[in-house]
């Protein structure tokens, strides 16, 4: 996503501004070209050599240079950059920018440019809850730009309080979020993704080794392209990638959620690898190993995407297939039985494909039977996607009205 954007860092004079170095090293990886621009304070705290070795490219730090060294550089670096993000942001450049002073080459570079602007706010809770800095960054918001909620934790100040960096890798999503084309802007996307639990007793219970990284990653990428997404997740160890999450443990409870919430969206994708039984009574105190071998009774769960599929009417349904044979043989028919407008299908056995891993290879299988195989890629790969599928259905519904 990041890959050959171009991105111009502003850092000022806050304690966090040690933590750009870590920015700048996570957008490199990324594939970003990153260009630095340091405050006069900010280099009390981190060397403008630090950030030119990180970024392979030279820091710029004052408005009044030989002209050699660089021309014009507020226009130059306005031209150049992709977006614009400051971290951290203190509330003194905050100020600036909310009332149009450019007294130095950052707020002035600012002020030359009209490019998507991410500000990360960083500074002693009591400033960060100032009238006039809550004023201003309202003012920010309202004018267009990007503000990041700042985090609640242990200052620099040594007292705890909303006021910190927000993480390098929270940072690093909004400023693809910041890139992506808000192609599915006012669109209700409701995902379900990871596992669910069913309960044999207090202490065990039936499972399957998904991860819900697949669904987490189509839930991040819908949210980079503007939807309004809602996501029902079952038990997983994943940062949670948008607003509205429900969590849920099993199947009858992912069930109940999505039959509460799928009428309010537009589309709806089926990620998650839900059990297909659960246990005919779950054990109220745990199960002592008293026998050499115990009988387990197991009934069928609700078929979610079955009752979704029955009463969908114009919504877009998309769902999963995850198979070990007749990938694409038990994905049609599956497609067809439970009313979906796509399936993506997978094959467990493949290297590279399923459950924990950070990579899939699927199958994208439209109402027709038309199967297109996708190489290899990363699950935020995958779940792009999709969503161009998903896109390409939209449209096609909207031109039929």
């Amino acid at each position: 996503m990041l890959t050959n954007k171009k991105i111009v860092l502003g850092v000022t004079g806050g304690i966090a501004a040690y933590k750009a170095a870590e920015l700048v090293r996570a957008l490199i990886k990324k594939g970003a070209q990153v260009k630095v621009v340091m405050t006069k304070n900010a280099k009390e705290f981190i060397t403008p050599l630090t950030m030119q070795t990180l970024s392979k490219n030279q820091v710029y730090t004052d408005m009044f240079v030989p002209s050699e060294q660089y021309d014009m550089a507020h226009i130059t670096l306005a031209d150049f950059a992709d977006a614009f993000v400051i971290a951290p942001a203190t509330a003194n450049i905050i100020g600036k920018i909310a009332s149009g002073i450019g007294d130095d080459l950052l707020s002035t570079t600012i002020m030359a440019q009209g490019k998507p602007t991410l500000v990360c706010p960083a500074m002693n809770d009591k400033m960060l809850a100032n009238p006039v800095v809550q004023e201003n960054i309202k003012k920010l918001k309202k004018l267009g730009y990007v503000v990041m909620e700042s985090v609640e934790g242990e200052l620099a100040c040594q007292t705890k309080g909303k006021g910190r960096l927000p993480e390098i890798e929270d940072i690093v999503e909004e400023i693809e979020t910041l890139l992506t084309a808000k192609d599915f802007k006012g669109s209700k996307i409701l995902i379900t993704a990871g596992p669910t639990e069913e309960p044999l007793d207090p202490v065990r219970f039936i499972t399957n080794l998904s991860s819900g990284k697949m669904g987490y990653a189509l839930a991040a990428a819908a949210r980079r392209r503007g939807a309004d997404v809602t996501l029902i997740s079952g038990p997983t160890n994943l940062p949670v990638p948008v607003d509205k999450i429900i969590k849920v443990r099993t199947a009858k409870e992912m069930h109940k959620a999505v039959m509460d919430h799928y009428r309010k969206a537009a589309i709806i994708i089926k990620a998650a690898a839900v059990a297909d039984y659960c246990p005919t009574k779950a054990a109220t105190e745990k199960i002592k190993k008293e026998k050499k071998t115990i009988s387990l009774e197991l009934k069928n769960n609700p078929d979610i995407i079955a009752d979704v599929g029955k009463n969908k009417g114009r919504r877009l349904l998309v769902g999963f297939a995850m198979e070990t044979q007749n990938l694409l043989a038990n994905a049609r028919e599956k497609l067809k039985k439970k009313n979906m407008d796509l399936i993506v299908a997978n094959n467990l056995r493949e290297d590279g494909a399923g459950f924990r891993t950070d990579t899939n290879v699927i199958t994208i299988i439209d109402r027709s039977g038309k199967a297109e195989p996708l190489k290899k890629m990363t699950k935020m790969e995958a779940a792009d996607a999709i969503l161009d599928r998903v896109k390409l259905l939209m449209k096609k519904s909207a031109t039929k009205k």
